[in-house]
């Protein structure tokens, strides 16, 4: 006889009361306890079903709606609610920013807990949606059915899908037919790509039998117009391989980089792949005030190019430069906010511990013509010490944009050993950036803030601080 399930119970009536972590909102249980509910918005009144209990929460969905929010909007992709790539999509825009500058504010107050000034407001994107430069989509040979589909008694026919994976289910692919985030031709490239495929019956990869040709689709584009196109294919079939980029270069000619993987993993990732360049040139170039950045098919380059214009123009403002200071650009990656300061820097220098992003930085440099920049690799923590300072000179000023987790404490410990004036932190994560905070308050005073969404209708945010030396 199988468990009873206690875990599941409806509430009725339950208001929505605040935007959380991860795009899902929040709300009090009649017991005191939070319930996270996905798809809703702060204002709802609603019945709730939970499918998940903890000590100190339930997790359910919203299955009647009694009353909407003010703030409530209908979502414009008909792919709202499966797919997980814009869970706020449903919220009007000044609400998400709300929510997104009290996230940030949240963070630094109770988990940093420093003195803080007044916050700058954020700054909002001009583009709300296709502002996306970077897209990639799975192929699945058994693509996610709805309930409908799943009850019905007649042949499902083609099970082939280009697109997401569903949230929490890693073999689940929803097809997608229109994206919202990258600008055409992304959507035209994609379904082309379904569409030939399926024509000439090329097999769709299979994830849990790890079987089939076609494994994943990277399109990149920048405001340049240029565009990169890379298909990763499972096994080697040269036949249907070139069958497929032939015809996608013949449809697409202004397909500036066409590129391919062959990669049989077990995992889709291409950073230790060999990437073959199959038409074109090997990267693409993205321009800001003249310069000008090179991005291949492994380089990090952030992901909303006009927000990435602005946040860097939030950095240099921060930094205050009089061009007579020697500036390290911690976290360098490309080097592309090392070289968008260095005209009123006398000297900067970047650390990055890809190799492969180092030599992206150096060709930029010499692409832009800059010569007071200098770029190295190496694990942060190691290679940021004592010799290296002696040898490059003690900073007036650092700029650190580290991943999420935040800086390592031996980078945090060496930074407040050389006291440099100020340290602009750029972080794509308010709470581990809180954490660092704390951790400098004791020569550091945070004077300026402020946050900036990158990517609008989810609740991602990145935010800028200045620290200054007491």
């Amino acid at each position: 006889m199988g468990r009873k399930n206690t875990d599941k119970v409806v509430f009725h009536q339950i208001q929505v009361l605040d935007a959380g972590a991860k795009g899902v909102s929040v709300a009090k249980a009649p017991d005191g306890k939070v319930i996270f509910i996905p798809n809703v918005v702060p204002g709802d009144v609603v019945d709730v079903q939970t499918f998940k209990k903890r000590k100190a929460y339930y997790e359910g969905k919203a299955v009647k709606f009694h009353e909407l929010s003010e703030h409530r909007i209908e979502p414009i992709c008909e792919h709202f609610g499966v797919c997980g790539g814009c869970k706020w999509q449903n919220m009007k825009y000044s609400q998400q920013l709300y929510y997104k500058q009290n996230e940030v504010k949240n963070h630094l107050q109770r988990i940093g807990k420093v003195e803080l000034p007044e916050f700058e407001t954020i700054l909002g994107s001009e583009k709300q949606f296709f502002y996306r430069n970077k897209m990639e989509f799975s192929f699945s040979n058994s693509r996610w059915l709805t309930e409908k589909e799943i009850g019905s008694t007649e042949d499902l026919g083609n099970r082939n899908a280009l697109g997401f994976h569903i949230p929490k289910m890693w073999d689940k692919i929803l097809d997608i037919q229109k994206c919202h985030l990258q600008e055409d031709p992304s959507n035209a490239i994609r379904n082309e790509i379904r569409a030939f495929a399926n024509e000439h019956n090329l097999a769709f990869f299979n994830p849990r039998e790890h079987s089939g040709l076609l494994r994943t689709v990277m399109i990149r584009t920048v405001s340049t117009g240029e565009i990169m196109v890379l298909i990763q294919f499972f096994e080697e079939d040269k036949e249907n391989r070139e069958l497929l980029l032939d015809h996608l270069y013949e449809k697409f000619p202004q397909i500036t980089s066409l590129q391919y993987v062959v990669n049989g993993k077990p995992n889709d990732t291409i950073y230790d792949q060999n990437v073959i360049l199959y038409k074109g040139r090997d990267y693409i170039l993205e321009e800001m005030e003249g310069l000008k950045f090179s991005i291949n098919a492994k380089s990090f380059y952030q992901t909303n190019s006009d927000q990435a214009y602005e946040l860097y123009k939030i950095t240099r403002d921060f930094a205050g430069l009089t061009g007579n200071e020697t500036v390290y650009d911690l976290y360098t990656g490309t080097g592309t906010i090392a070289q968008f300061v260095s005209k009123k820097a006398k000297k900067v220098i970047g650390v990055e511990s890809v190799p492969e992003a180092i030599l992206d930085a150096k060709a930029n440099a010499e692409r832009n013509n800059i010569t007071n920049c200098e770029f190295f690799v190496g694990d942060m923590k190691v290679v940021f010490n004592e010799a290296f300072i002696a040898q490059h000179g003690k900073p007036d000023v650092i700029i650190t944009d580290p991943p999420r987790d935040g800086m390592h404490a031996a980078v945090i410990d060496q930074i407040m050993k050389i006291a440099p004036q100020k340290v602009v932190y750029v972080s794509c994560n308010s709470a581990t950036q809180a954490r660092d905070l704390a951790l400098m308050d004791e020569k550091y005073k945070v004077t300026r803030v402020r946050p900036v969404d990158m990517f609008p209708q989810t609740h991602h945010v990145e935010n800028v601080v200045l620290l200054e030396l007491r």
